[in-house]
């Protein structure tokens, strides 16, 4: 993977503020790779952890199933409010 999506990518998760939260295809198109989502995934997987990862959502407002108790951990604690494992829908 190329370095400037790298950056791209770090930049748009870096820029999501504490309590609020984005999806994974919202970043990639912010970053400018549109329908990218998984591979917004991949780089956060693989290279986020100086990131808030943990404000990025799957698309339906779930946390990701295998980092899913850590993620949520972290997003209640920035004061996001999270109902059976979701964002509320006002919230997405």
């Amino acid at each position: 993977m190329d370095e400037e999506t790298l950056e791209r990518v770090r930049a748009v998760v870096t820029a999501i503020p504490p309590g609020a939260t984005s999806t994974y295809g919202q970043v990639a198109a912010d970053a400018g790779l549109p329908g990218r989502a998984r591979l917004v995934g991949r780089i956060l997987a693989e290279d986020g952890h100086d990131l808030p990862w943990h404000r990025v959502l799957r698309a339906d407002g779930t946390c990701a199933p295998h980092i899913a108790q850590e993620q949520s951990a972290r997003l209640r604690a920035e004061g996001v409010l999270l109902v059976d494992g979701r964002l509320p829908r006002d919230r997405r």
